[in-house]
């Protein structure tokens, strides 16, 4: 008897046109994108990670601007990753934050943090107007290994969240939100440094970030969380 194994899903690649760029101003962005969908998603994501590409609901993307190469894929490199004295006041400062994976579960507690963070932050960005139902899509939608990560004080305040894609090398920060409140505390790199030590603990290699962006000043927090490696045409190198 002749079993046939069902073959891998071929993916189809497509190229937006000229969009507004969300990190540069008078600058048109496009992107090479396909759609994540079916039982190899997850093989998929994490090979297409591997390549520089960054996840959004069901579609993976990465730049592909024919007149401007700002965008940098970038990640950390845990086992190397260093504690220095500033990294570990900010742990020490948010040591009694209980942190919770809830899976794909999304709320109205982390929407209305969502909310807050983005209006305070981020409040030229698309993200302003995304209702709560486009908030649960978000998490709702992908088609990979995705959870909630939650950060509370002790009278179960919800202060931070971040939602993080599993890969078997590490994990993927794909989006994290704040009290704005908080400066103090600076709780978007401990979220960051969080995540590096739950890699560091279970042996995985590497903290993917997403894009540096040259010229956005967003974006330029990643370039202290040495050592980074950035993706190129030589693949993934060292630069810090």
């Amino acid at each position: 008897m002749t079993i046939q194994r069902p073959s891998k899903r071929l993916l189809t690649f497509y190229r937006s046109g000229p969009m507004p760029c969300p990190y540069l101003a008078n600058k048109t962005e496009q992107q090479l994108f396909t759609e994540l969908c079916g039982n190899t998603a997850q093989e998929q994501f994490e090979a297409l990670s591997r390549g520089g590409f960054r996840r959004s609901h069901q579609v993976i993307y990465r730049p592909t601007c024919p007149a401007c190469n700002a965008c940098t894929p970038v990640r950390i490199r845990t086992q190397d990753f260093k504690l220095t004295r500033a990294w570990r006041r900010i742990i020490n400062k948010n040591s009694q934050l209980i942190v919770e994976n809830v899976g794909k579960h999304p709320t109205d507690e982390q929407y209305g943090l969502f909310q807050r963070y983005v209006a305070t932050r981020h409040s030229d960005g698309d993200m302003k107007n995304m209702s709560r139902r486009d908030y649960g899509s978000m998490i709702l939608t992908s088609p990979v290994d995705t959870s909630i990560i939650e950060f509370r004080t002790s009278d179960k305040n919800l202060v931070a969240g971040c939602l993080v894609d599993h890969l078997n090398d590490g994990y993927s920060a794909v989006y994290s939100f704040f009290e704005p409140n908080s400066r103090r505390q600076s709780l978007g790199s401990y979220i960051v440094l969080w995540l590096v030590q739950q890699a560091k603990l279970y042996g995985l290699e590497h903290i993917y970030l997403g894009y540096l962006v040259k010229g956005c000043s967003q974006m330029a927090y990643k370039k202290r969380f040495g050592p980074l490696e950035a993706f190129g045409a030589d693949g993934w190198t060292l630069i810090n």
